[in-house]
């Protein structure tokens, strides 16, 4: 009975942990200005940021990849619009990666 309390206990606790990860990452998109070229769900300027994460799914270095492009910009992975350069931290870059990465 504790074994099958305790495996509650903790897969609430992750599933908690999960929707305050996701609400972070949404705050934080909010908060930058992606939301000028990138919305969640339908392509803007950008690509739509599921399509990101389905496009990046199981790719080994996706995370480090898409963050290092969210901080420096890139061109050429989705058109010949650029992504310029975000005014981002490493560490605001790499939440902002894992974020769109979990989007389905």
């Amino acid at each position: 009975m504790k074994n099958t309390l305790l495996s509650l206990f903790v897969l609430g606790c992750a599933l908690n942990l999960q929707t305050a990860l996701a609400d972070d990452g949404l705050a934080l998109f909010q908060s930058k200005s992606c939301v000028a070229c990138h919305s969640v769900d339908s392509k803007l300027v950008g690509p739509a940021l599921k399509e990101v994460a389905a496009k990046n799914a199981g790719v080994a270095g996706a995370a480090q990849t898409l963050a290092g492009h969210i901080k420096n910009g890139t061109q050429g992975n989705w058109g010949p619009i650029p992504m310029p350069a975000n005014a981002v931290s490493e560490e605001e870059a790499a939440q902002l990666a894992k974020w769109v990465l979990s989007l389905k």
